[in-house]
């Protein structure tokens, strides 16, 4: 009998192996508990361009990516849409539930068709009392968030356009990639829009590189997606 995941997300959802009541946040749980966790996450199937919560909301929920893509985009007081992040299947959204500010600073949306799943404020507050130790992988993990964080301001800081750019496709492509006989490639995607606020420089920038590095063959554009040809998934 299919998982429950696979039930609600039918054919058109490629699903992650991973199961929420397997993340490393429940480690030390035995098989029943696991089983008793899974049962009662909260699943939910959203279509391309839904969002699952948006900027200033009561950020109440975490979830699991199940199965799809999500953009993380933040707006600014100006009006100015930034994208911060883009999260894969077997990824979380909705970290800011473990602060205390009580809104997410940021919007997701659903860049396919998307399954979430997930646990409310109150349920994972009572799971904590429960088991400490996912307390304190919390915390691992947050760390480790805030290294990947000061590694993309490192990119940014780079002053060639055409390298600060490549650098980000490469990030992207190592976390949204496959791999193919001639190279990495991108599954999905992505504006001048899109890799403007990725890199912090204006989109015509971004088209006079795009333009540097096709020329210089460090990428391909193959049906709307990038391919990396020098680029290796580890």
């Amino acid at each position: 009998m299919a998982c429950l995941c696979q039930q609600i997300a039918g054919d058109d959802i490629e699903l992650s192996p991973v199961c929420i009541g397997n993340l490393w946040i429940f480690e030390g749980l035995d098989a029943a508990e696991v089983k008793a966790l899974s049962h009662e996450a909260l699943r939910k199937k959203s279509t391309k361009g839904q969002s699952i919560f948006l900027q200033g909301e009561p950020a109440n929920e975490m979830f699991l990516i199940k199965g799809g893509r999500v953009k993380l985009s933040k707006v600014l007081e100006d009006g100015t849409e930034l994208t911060l992040d883009i999260r894969k299947a077997g990824d979380f959204v909705g970290e800011n539930m473990f602060s205390e500010e009580g809104q997410y600073p940021v919007s997701a949306v659903c860049l396919e068709n998307t399954l979430t799943c997930g646990f409310s404020r109150k349920q994972f507050e009572a799971l904590v009392l429960a088991y400490p130790r996912v307390g304190l992988q919390i915390i691992k993990t947050l760390s480790e968030r805030i290294s990947w964080l000061t590694t993309r301001v490192g990119n940014i800081a780079i002053t060639n356009i055409e390298d600060r750019l490549y650098q980000v496709l490469c990030h992207v492509a190592k976390a949204h990639g496959a791999q193919s006989s001639r190279g990495v490639v991108i599954q999905f995607p992505l504006t001048h829009e899109d890799l403007s606020f990725l890199t912090g420089a204006h989109r015509v920038s971004i088209t006079r590189a795009m333009k540097a590095l096709k020329k210089a063959g460090k990428i391909v554009l193959e049906e709307r997606r990038l391919l990396l040809p020098a680029l290796k998934m580890a």
